[in-house]
């Protein structure tokens, strides 16, 4: 089959949607199916894609909206829509939608998905042979907690919640389909985006929850951001290697929903004889750097900035642990069930993330607060110290972590849309 699946940003950005979106692209074209990925145009300096992708990716008219230029904006547009339409006329008829973004991504692609609905209704009226079937389904991943995300950052979270409406009101018209009354806010937003889709789907069994009891859908199908099998495989070989103490890693986003700055203070305060490696940029990155300095933690805290996805699984399964800080903002929290098949335990801040992914050795820290963290990385750094090499992920436990495991469930997901 021919997927096309459309997003906010595009896949060669930082981010664990992107990474999602492209492992399960590599595992769908293994299987033999066909996907192409449309996405804003990454406006990223140095960026060059292999012929592979240029083949995969469509890339729609952009603005960068960061000053990194890492990410950007694609307008839900007539411009827009003749941009995707003219890169699909070149490809194989598309066979299904699969929308993973929820802010422009997902107008783009409800476009798109009535775009190709009304050609071939067209083709039916004009009594066409029907080579096709008749309606193109439509799949929708929803990888944003825009309700807790938007709350994080500014106070006006339900003016921000009104204006995304009326952005998807004017982009898209009228909601099609019935929504529950319990939607209401962000979730309202959410719901008339899935009103029309043939089936809703979360990377997270919590996240799947808290849609269906917003009533953003009836039925929220789970679907996790899997790991390459190959990759895990050629990791998990790889020697580790040696150091005078612990070590650990921290990888995101440097947002303040991310809670890296509560990181660092909790570094301090631990006073835990550690080495720490934090990787990822973003608007906080400077200050994270300034707060090392400020700390006095150069001596044993690297602020490395973003690197490949490849050097950061290998930087993974080289740590003792991953410290994960976020709390209510993730979907799923792609980073710890990496960690977990490269063997590499984790420090969870969220209870809902740690609880998803069940895996031992652990620790969860007791509440938000920085001195509860403090502790909890005293805690498992005097574990790590006293049995390092024992304290490992077993690979026995993980298996339902691998892509090839969740690319089964997505491909049963699309054959009964498309049966139906």
């Amino acid at each position: 089959m021919h997927i096309l699946v459309v997003t906010d940003q595009h896949p060669a950005s930082l981010g664990g949607a992107q990474v999602a979106i492209r492992t399960q692209r590599a595992a769908l074209e293994r299987l033999g199916h066909r996907v192409s990925i449309a996405a804003p145009a990454l406006h990223r300096r140095g960026y060059v894609a292999t012929a592979e992708d240029r083949a995969a990716y469509i890339d729609l008219p952009s603005m960068p909206i960061t000053t990194d230029r890492e990410y950007a904006l694609s307008w839900p547009s007539r411009r827009t829509d003749r941009a995707l339409a003219a890169a699909l006329r070149s490809r194989p008829p598309v066979d299904l939608v699969h929308v993973q973004g929820d802010f422009w991504g997902a107008m783009i692609g409800l476009r798109a998905a009535r775009g190709l609905n009304a050609a071939r209704r067209l083709e039916a009226a004009r009594g066409s042979t029907p080579t096709r079937r008749p309606r193109v389904p439509l799949v929708f991943t929803m990888h944003n907690n825009v309700d807790h995300g938007t709350r994080a950052v500014t106070p006006l979270a339900p003016f921000a919640f009104l204006g995304l409406r009326a952005w998807r009101s004017l982009s898209l018209g009228r909601a099609r389909g019935t929504m529950s009354p319990r939607a209401h806010g962000a979730w309202r937003y959410l719901a008339e985006l899935a009103a029309e889709a043939d089936a809703v789907i979360a990377p997270s069994q919590h996240f799947a929850n808290q849609l269906e009891r917003h009533g953003v859908a009836d039925r929220v199908e789970v679907v996790r951001g899997g790991v390459d099998d190959a990759v895990i495989e050629r990791m998990r070989s790889s020697p580790r290697t040696e150091r005078e103490r612990p070590k650990l890693i921290w990888l995101g986003r440097m947002s303040h929903e991310k809670r890296v700055l509560e990181f660092i203070e909790a570094l301090a305060r631990s006073g835990v004889n550690a080495d720490a490696t934090l990787y990822g940029a973003g608007l906080l990155l400077r200050r994270v750097q300034e707060r090392v300095a400020q700390l006095g933690l150069q001596d044993r805290v690297v602020v490395a900035g973003p690197v490949p996805h490849g050097e950061a699984l290998a930087a993974i399964r080289d740590a003792d642990a991953l410290v994960q800080t976020s709390i209510g903002f993730e979907t799923q929290g792609l980073t710890p069930f990496e960690a977990a098949l490269l063997g590499t335990p984790t420090i969870f801040s969220d209870p809902l993330i740690a609880h998803d992914a069940a895996i031992t050795p652990s620790w969860l820290v007791a509440d938000p607060s920085v001195d509860a963290l403090a502790t909890t990385l005293r805690e498992a750094v005097d574990a790590i110290a006293r049995a390092p090499r024992e304290l490992r992920v077993d690979d026995a436990v993980t298996r339902g972590f691998l892509q090839s495991e969740q690319t089964k469930l997505l491909v049963e997901i699309y054959e009964r849309v498309l049966s139906e």
